[in-house]
């Protein structure tokens, strides 16, 4: 992978709103680099300063960063990491990643490239992809500008396909030809297939052993050796914004170029995400105000890109910034091994298990954390005392149950007291009794004590309901006091 507009997409990534008068990088105080709209204004590469004032003044002009440069190519490396870990930073602005091992998984290269594509661009580079059998040989494929173009991959996956693309490309493709290209033009060498037709002794005794070593690389006739990359233990990436944005939701393309880098991380130490934290930075300096920290705590570990997007999504739109932004940071807090998700032969009907959570998650983060609640059962036998509702990520376990009993599908806020007809309890028609007593007594701890005997009843349209009738010894209550407790779905 190339990327042959790092120098300026380092500063104006490609999701970032475009200058009015375009935008160049200088080095040596000249033109490194144009964008389309400074090229349209005239402006071209090599051109000094002055020129450029002169033919648009109001071309925003920036210094090359080196610095910044390696640092965004090691973004994309570390994005890149879900799909391999052999990911190697090589010079003039390109990666080689072997993905052998992960075509099965992802099915295939063609999905390969299309998921790289997808990263990539949630980064905001410009890139041009090749595959081969050989890394050198890729390298030197993406470098050219026919070859896939800056939206395509060229896709080169035999030894013999390989030989013929490479003896298309100009001599100039390889580095180490470039000292000797007076040299080679007098021998009427165009390509590199012109190039390798040559004596290899004549070849060494001028050129040195470099260009025939990355020849031989190239195409497949020695071995090749990359450092890959090493993954940091933790993650903490920090970017900063091309403007000051002043809401919270304008931060999500931002936002999202972290997020594939974490998702790298996560994918290469095989762990998964429960809790991260996200530093919108403010002003520095005297008028330094403190960043505003938005939390990620979830309910179900995760490592997927587009529940962590969705999610952030939710919580900046819910966030009121005290100031402009101009950086974002995101850290990881809390992580632990990946599980894979078990498959059943047949899927569960209204989704899976992790299905539901991530709904969870996504709901407490649109509508907070205090406004979404889950059960938590309590060992007591009172019906209206054996359940309380905490958030979702309260850590109070739920306590046991009373035993298995049959209980209402819905129960009602406070009894309803049932009148009587020819003895039996009447509620819409009478009710018939189809079940056995069950008594209920508890209470006495904390004032609020109940004696009952609760029955399952059965109307005339076969619906069912929980009744109970308060026992004699209840202050003010007599056998023929019936009342109804709750409705079976």
């Amino acid at each position: 992978m190339h990327l042959p507009r790092l120098s300026l997409e380092v500063f104006r990534p490609r999701w970032s709103p475009r200058p009015e008068h375009g935008c160049v990088v200088l080095e040596k105080d000249k033109v490194f680099i144009a964008d389309p709209t400074a090229r349209e204004a005239g402006v071209r590469v090599g051109m000094k300063r002055g020129g450029v004032l002169t033919l648009s003044p109001h071309t925003v002009m920036y210094e090359r960063d080196p610095l910044r440069e390696n640092l965004m190519q090691r973004e994309v490396a570390f994005a890149l990491m879900r799909f391999s870990p052999m990911v190697a930073l090589c010079e003039e602005a390109t990666l080689v990643m072997d993905v052998t091992a992960s075509l099965r998984l992802f099915g295939g290269i063609v999905r390969v490239c299309h998921y790289i594509r997808e990263v990539v661009d949630a980064i905001g580079v410009t890139a041009r992809m090749s595959t081969a059998p050989t890394g050198q040989g890729a390298w030197l494929l993406a470098k050219q500008r026919g070859t896939g173009g800056a939206g395509g991959a060229q896709r080169v996956l035999k030894m013999t396909s390989l030989e013929r693309a490479l003896g298309r490309l100009p001599f100039l493709a390889a580095p180490e030809v470039r000292a000797f290209s007076e040299w080679f033009t007098g021998l009427g060498c165009k390509t590199l297939s012109d190039i390798r037709r040559l004596p290899r002794a004549g070849l060494k005794r001028r050129c040195g052993v470099a260009l025939l070593d990355t020849l031989d690389r190239a195409y497949g006739l020695a071995p090749e050796l990359y450092e890959w990359l090493t993954v940091p233990p933790t993650f903490s990436a920090r970017v900063e914004l091309p403007d000051r944005v002043e809401h919270a939701d304008a931060i999500l393309f931002c936002a999202r170029r972290l997020i594939v880098q974490l998702c790298g991380w996560l994918g290469a130490q095989q762990l998964a995400l429960t809790h991260a934290s996200i530093a919108l930075e403010h002003e520095r300096g005297r008028a330094a105000i403190a960043p505003t920290v938005i939390d990620l705590a979830l309910a179900e570990p995760t490592w997927r890109e587009d529940h962590l997007v969705r999610l952030l999504k939710e919580r900046l739109g819910r966030t009121e910034l005290a100031a402009a932004v101009i950086a974002v940071r995101l850290s990881v807090t809390q992580a632990q091994p990946a599980q894979p998700s078990t498959e059943a032969l047949f899927p569960e009907p209204g989704g899976s298990v992790d299905d539901h959570n991530r709904l969870l998650e996504l709901l407490v983060a649109r509508l907070g954390v205090d406004n979404v609640l889950r059960p938590a059962p309590r060992a007591d036998h009172r019906p209206e005392h054996a359940n309380r509702w905490v958030p979702m990520h309260d850590a109070r376990r739920a306590e046991a149950p009373p035993a298995d009993l049959p209980r209402p599908t819905w129960l009602l806020e406070k009894p309803l007291p049932l009148m009587m007809k020819n003895d039996r309890p009447f509620y819409s028609s009478p009710l018939k009794l189809v079940s056995t007593g069950e008594r209920i007594e508890g209470g006495w701890f904390d004032g609020a004590s109940a004696s009952r005997d609760y029955f399952v009843a059965q109307a005339s349209d076969q619906s069912c309901y929980w009744i109970f009738r308060e026992r004699p010894s209840s202050a003010d209550a007599d056998d023929t006091r019936w009342f109804l407790h709750g409705l079976f779905g």
